[in-house]
């Protein structure tokens, strides 16, 4: 099965329909994915603007870390949830648009950034963290993740006001 059929399959389920026929369905779950993206993107600028010694410089990033981590993959969960069933809506349409392809780049490149961030935060958190100045790596990671995050809002926004014409 190919993409295209994937997303015709999508747009062709019962709850796709709904999503489409229901004037209440939309914009309900469009508020909830808005909202739950507001949540991401406040939870994760707090950490990044620390990683970059923009704020919160008296809070150690790990603490940091242990207290907004569990908020922001909460809210991740149900931008996810709530992005693939407006996607699945009208998939066929929403896949070839640019904008929507544009924000998915961008959340895997925040992912890979995230990734590699945690992963070589891990081994060496305690030493780095309560030193004078941050490494160059933890500003760079912070700095990745702040324009990714407004990258996604900016591409999430236009995807709604670009015209594409269903196949």
């Amino acid at each position: 099965m190919d993409l295209t059929e994937l997303f015709q399959r999508l747009h062709d389920t019962h709850w796709a329909e709904l999503m489409r026929e229901n004037d209440d369905a939309f914009p309900w779950v469009e508020c909830l994915h808005v909202l739950a993206i507001s949540v991401v993107v406040g939870s994760i600028s707090v950490v990044d603007l620390r990683l970059l010694g923009l704020a919160w410089r008296d809070r150690r990033v790990g603490a940091l870390l242990r207290h907004i981590l569990p908020i922001t993959w909460i809210a991740f969960a149900l931008a996810a949830a709530s992005g693939f069933v407006l996607f699945a809506s009208n998939a066929p349409t929403y896949a070839r648009n640019p904008f929507l392809q544009l924000k998915m780049g961008l959340l895997l490149l925040a992912g890979v950034n995230m990734t590699a961030f945690h992963l070589w935060s891990r081994r060496n958190l305690p030493q780095w963290e309560s030193g004078p100045r941050l490494p160059f790596r933890a500003k760079l990671a912070g700095a990745v993740s702040l324009l990714c995050w407004v990258g996604i809002v900016a591409a999430g926004r236009w995807i709604g006001f670009t015209k594409v014409s269903h196949p």
